[in-house]
């Protein structure tokens, strides 16, 4: 078993009632809480599916993929950990169900457990507590905060409280349990109702765990009498049950949090020092303090695909985009005012590519498929055409080189191996060495997936917005720039302005600022690393352009 720090403490943070009531947030928040008192915490996210990770899921299903400087493709919750607390996690902060029961069976399969039958208990709970534990280990923290997916009374994660309540029974001083739970007020009623919380915390007594602290969700804020009815009948002192009301930004959290004094509450609890605040909290308030106060607007057209899932936008596919966008536009002193484009509606009715001319921006973002791939090429030379700032990221680099070669190069068949593999003119290519991974239909992992290093060229935009000659950014592709066609595409003025170390891959593309204000792409993925304190360059450099249009 790996050994933590001596008195090492875990918050396990888990959901009642329904799901996506806000427990990565609450998560990411008291994480945030925590380190600005001084402690070393360590975020883990555990996801009950059986995917070994996130990267084969449907983002219109699960949301966005975010992928940690390693290339392990995890959920979105780890980006709202990362951008809260300022820092890259590891692998050892994020497991699934099915990472854990394909541990197992390699045991198994390895004679491991010398002939014994393998089972759920205690086999599959033991690795869950060594993974934690290896966590903490690897992290050098004080403290852990674990967030179990789903929500309370779910089978599929049974097996993580079960594990939660094991860690408890060892070490009932060192584990706290935290309940994120909804509190609906049906419109009819119009009394906010306190029975689904209470069901939900008795579920949890019948897993073995008592609730420490709730967190209390709803569009509005709790009464003091609602608090005491939860307190009598889940077994809860009414000062550790925390509102969280419906809020206009999720980064005033951590604010209202300590509004309720989550921070010592929880430092109480678990016997430990409150410690010093610091000058984090100050930061992140002044923040805070530029989203509520940004008068002046910035219109950013986002032309993408995923957004016509039934009668809703998905945004949730682009979040780490938007959470970019924004982050840019507030350091501006901006309000973003993101519009979601389909880009199937630019594919038979050119004219309608006119209405790019009402935003200061444009941008693409990354995806799969074909779907709407010619309407975003449209989309991106109306963009390029008409001066309006343009920024592609990964498939968005990709189609802006094919549009270039289609429309200045005059090869009007240029097109990517992941729509057209039998295409004449393959600007975009499959890399080799994923080639024969795709022939057998092994696609999970089998991109281009973590941090790589690209250099810069000078005198190009994107030198001038980072900086510095060298910069590491994030990946999640297959299809790169097909080497045959660089040539040819600089000589007729587009820029390479971001290689590879070893010069055979191209990470950002560009015209030049005689050419136009803005057109830029990244074979990379930016955003997975903009925060709130800390906005990516590329991000601002394109907003400013588009602050300077609307001008």
């Amino acid at each position: 078993m790996n050994s933590p720090k001596k008195d090492h403490k875990y918050i396990f943070v888990i959901g009642g009632v329904m799901s996506g009531v806000g427990k990565g947030i609450a998560t990411a928040s008291i994480g945030k809480i925590l380190e600005s008192r001084g402690y070393k915490i360590n975020p883990i996210k555990i996801d009950p599916y059986l995917n070994i990770d996130a990267g084969t899921m449907n983002p219109t299903e699960h949301g966005e993929v975010f992928v940690l400087n390693s290339g392990l493709e995890t959920d979105q919750d780890m980006g709202n950990y990362e951008r809260f607390m300022g820092r890259n996690l590891t692998n050892h902060d994020y497991m699934t169900s099915g990472m854990v029961y394909k541990a197992v069976i390699d045991k198994e399969r390895a004679l491991y457990y010398k002939g014994k039958c393998v089972e759920a208990l205690p086999h599959i709970t033991e690795e869950i507590i060594s993974r934690i534990e290896k966590s903490a280990q690897v992290n050098k923290s004080d403290i852990s905060i674990i967030e179990i997916g789903g929500t309370i009374g779910d089978f599929q994660n049974a097996l993580f409280i079960e594990a939660a309540r094991m860690m408890k029974m060892k070490h009932p001083q060192n584990i706290l349990t935290i309940v994120v739970s909804y509190l609906p007020v049906p419109s009819k009623i119009g009394e906010m109702k306190t029975k689904p919380t209470q069901n939900a915390v008795r579920q949890l007594n019948s897993h073995g765990l008592q609730a420490d602290l709730i967190i209390a969700r709803s569009e509005m804020a709790l009464d003091r009498k609602r608090k005491e009815k939860l307190s009598v009948w889940c077994n809860v002192s009414a000062d550790h049950i925390i509102s969280a009301p419906d809020i206009e930004s999720i980064y005033e959290v951590p604010i209202n949090f300590e509004k309720d004094n989550i921070g010592d509450l929880i430092l109480k609890a678990l016997s430990m020092k409150l410690g010093h605040k610091n000058g984090e909290m100050k930061e992140w308030a002044r923040f805070v303090s530029k989203v509520k106060t940004a008068k002046a607007s910035v219109k950013i057209a986002v032309v993408g695909k995923y957004f016509d899932t039934g009668d809703f936008v998905l945004s949730d596919a682009y979040i780490s985009v938007i959470e970019a966008l924004k982050f840019s536009s507030y350091h501006l002193n901006r309000k973003p005012e993101i519009s979601w484009i389909n880009a199937k509606h630019f594919e038979k009715d050119k004219s309608k590519l006119k209405i790019l001319k009402d935003y200061d921006c444009v941008l693409v973002p990354g995806g799969f498929g074909e779907t709407g791939i010619e309407g975003k090429i449209n989309a991106i030379r109306f963009a390029r055409e008409n001066k309006i700032p343009y920024f592609g990221l990964c498939y968005g680099m990709q189609l802006a080189v094919i549009e270039y070669a289609r429309n200045v190069l005059g090869i009007k068949d240029a097109h990517t191996a992941e729509i057209n593999p039998k295409g004449k003119h393959l600007l975009i290519d499959v890399m080799p060495e994923q080639k024969e991974l795709i022939e057998k239909g092994k696609y999970g992992g089998s991109m281009r997936l973590g941090a790589y290093k690209a250099v810069l060229k000078q005198g190009t935009i994107a030198r001038r917005a980072y900086g510095t000659a060298e910069v590491s950014e994030r990946h999640r592709h297959r299809y790169e720039v097909n080497p045959e066609y660089i040539a040819r595409l600089e000589e007729a003025g587009l820029i390479f302005s971001g290689r590879s170390p070893d010069g055979r891959l191209m990470e950002i593309a560009e015209l030049s600022k005689k050419e136009h204000p803005f057109f830029l792409g990244t074979q990379f993925h930016p955003e997975f690393q903009a925060g709130p304190l800390a906005p990516h360059k590329l991000f601002t450099e394109f907003l400013k352009a588009a602050i300077a249009r609307k001008k």
